[in-house]
């Protein structure tokens, strides 16, 4: 039997992922990506988390890992065969089994303020209303506008935007990759922030393909050709400062990391969770720009793999880098910032 044959009669592959808009629409993506370099169909399996349940705010049901863990379980019980999360939900520390396989092309890291009017954050009236559910974000608004209003947001991108549209909101923080990916489309004017001054959340705009350490060698190789090794250069330095620190996923930390040229740029904000307070660090760095010829599926026991030496290197070289600007904060006084988390 031709081995396009083998593929057309193999059974599908199937990705489990939340049922929310953006969620599927992310899978659905990866989904395609998948199909196209394996040759066979993949199914959307859709899994409900205890996040897509409980209405309470993420800081209350304890942030860290609250979309991942029933996802994750489905995983190891063999319901799917690989699932596709936000990277900036994930938790830092790897559970035993499981790998990140990929890392596709980042979307936008930066987050947006919508509004109706147009009006920027920092010229808003004393009082108006401000909706996120993100400690992070809720610091930086501060810091941009001490008079507002901020209020815990919950829901779809789609109640969110309804809710400035009707006026109970006067604007609402988003993540820019979101609104992307759905191609949602709005009457409400968008103000992009500035990475720089406005460090996001470590892996946002970062998709995470993760499955069975043990998963089928044929299906490993398939996903390797999913992964941009820029990408997971990038996030890799972001997730080891956040763990550096002890901060889960939705404390109060901005961090970001880009590749410029053969430069390799870090910003990282530790914010007090009013915006009264900041420990940052700014790091640079030439890097190896032929990145290109990286490969991650050989598991090595800390959930990302590689297929040569280089890209262990590389790795850890990233690793490195995150944990030094972790040490520079926390030098400089980020642990009394950051409400430490149990990995989940």
């Amino acid at each position: 039997m031709s081995p396009a044959a083998s593929s057309a009669s193999a059974p599908p592959i199937r990705l489990g992922t939340r049922r929310s808009a953006l969620a599927m629409t992310q899978s659905g993506h990866v989904a395609r990506a998948l199909e196209e370099v394996s040759g066979r169909r993949v199914e959307l399996v859709p899994i409900v988390s205890e996040g897509d349940t409980n209405r309470a705010s993420l800081s209350q049901l304890g942030g860290t890992g609250v979309f991942a863990t029933r996802l994750r379980e489905a995983l190891l019980a063999g319901e799917c065969d690989l699932l596709v999360h936000s990277l900036k939900d994930l938790p830092t520390a790897q559970p035993d089994g499981l790998v990140i396989a990929a890392n596709p092309v980042r979307a936008d890291a930066r987050d947006v303020v919508l509004t109706r009017e147009g009006t920027p954050l920092a010229d808003l009236a004393p009082g108006a209303r401000i909706g996120t559910g993100s400690p992070r974000r809720m610091a930086q608004v501060l810091r941009a506008n001490a008079d507002v209003e901020l209020h815990d947001l919950r829901g779809n991108v789609e109640s969110r935007m309804q809710r400035v549209i009707d006026g109970e909101l006067s604007a609402i923080v988003l993540a820019a990759a979101g609104l992307d990916r759905l191609d949602a489309r709005t009457p409400l004017r968008l103000e992009h922030r500035d990475l720089d001054a406005w460090p996001t959340a470590a892996g946002q705009g970062a998709l995470a393909v993760e499955t069975r350490a043990d998963a089928d060698p044929e299906l490993a190789a398939a996903l390797r050709q999913l992964d941009d090794p820029r990408t997971r250069f990038a996030v890799t330095v972001e997730r080891t400062v956040l763990a550096g620190i002890e901060a889960g996923c939705h404390a109060p930390v901005g961090v970001h990391a880009r590749i410029e040229d053969d430069e390799l740029r870090v910003q990282a904000v530790v914010y007090g969770l009013r915006g009264e307070r900041v420990v940052e660090w700014e790091s640079r760095e030439r890097v190896d720009t032929r990145v290109t010829g990286w490969g991650y599926i050989r598991d090595t026991g800390s959930g990302n793999g590689a297929d040569a030496a280089d890209g262990v290197d590389q790795i850890d070289h990233a690793r490195d880098i995150g944990s030094d600007v972790a040490r520079r904060l926390l030098e400089r006084g980020a642990a009394d910032l950051v409400s430490r988390e149990s990995p989940s």
